[in-house]
């Protein structure tokens, strides 16, 4: 079998804004004006979670294990809203996503689902959606990374305060960042001074994406142990890396031999 043989769907040359897949060894991946993967699917399992870093920015139901109403910026090719969807039938889920051929995308060539009454994908700006009055959320999970850089209006304090607001008591934003962006310093720096209730990095098991958990409310200082049996429990219900994602939480913020230093943690 040839090399081209296993790719499917390229880009069109030329086109620096397309929206296209790939296909390899039965990984589909969605790409958005780049070779950057975006988003990836395994086709024999179409709703697990195939990225590390998709399935570290499910770490935070470590923090909130029970929510109600979850918010995603950005749905590429749809994996954690998938997941959210078919794994957490208690859940109510929305998608925002600012280019309607990516969600014609992912409803064709990754099964995302038709919308019902707990699952709603918007075509619409996230930052400005997010920026208005309405409805609070348990958890709000922002992907907001284009082809090549972070995108500027998701990643301003402007819009970090609004997601702030837009939490409901103990609600939890999750936010992917590339630890290679030159910025990604001056992002975290923004989200910490944004959410001075705390929060907690967990470097993804692939190097190089970094997933940010900014708490509304002070967390507290988890122990060790109540975070491993959370972690357990999770783990069995999701089949996810919980416990790694415990551990892992020692590398990036302050800690001892009995606790994670959550709250205060600047």
């Amino acid at each position: 079998m040839s090399f081209f043989s296993r790719w499917r769907w390229r880009k069109s040359a030329g086109d620096d804004e397309s929206v296209y897949v790939t296909e390899k060894y039965g990984v589909r991946s969605l790409h958005i004006g780049s070779d950057t993967i975006q988003s990836s699917m395994r086709l024999a399992r179409p709703h697990d979670l195939e990225l590390a870093y998709t399935r570290s920015m499910m770490a935070f139901l470590l923090f909130h294990s029970t929510p109600s109403r979850v918010l995603m910026v950005g749905l590429g090719g749809g994996s954690l809203a998938k997941f959210v969807y078919y794994r957490m039938p208690e859940t109510a889920s929305e998608v925002l996503e600012i280019n309607p051929q990516v969600v014609a995308v992912a409803r064709r060539m990754f099964e995302v689902p038709a919308g019902d009454g707990r699952f709603t994908v918007r075509v619409c700006d996230g930052a400005e959606f997010i920026g208005r009055d309405g409805s609070a959320y348990d958890a709000i999970l922002v992907d907001g990374y284009d082809g090549n850089s972070q995108v500027e209006t998701l990643s301003s304090r402007a819009f970090y305060a609004a997601c702030r607001r837009r939490l409901d008591a103990g609600g939890v934003l999750v936010v992917n960042l590339w630890g290679s962006d030159r910025a990604f310093d001056d992002t975290l720096q923004r989200i910490d001074s944004t959410f001075p209730a705390g929060t907690v990095c967990l470097p993804a098991e692939r190097p190089g994406n970094v997933i940010v958990f900014a708490f509304r409310d002070a967390p507290g200082s988890p122990r060790w142990d109540e975070l491993d049996a959370r972690a357990r429990g999770l783990e069995a219900c999701y089949g996810l890396e919980f416990g790694k994602f415990v551990r892992s939480l020692r590398k990036m913020n302050r800690w001892d031999e009995e606790r994670l230093y959550a709250s205060d943690v600047k």
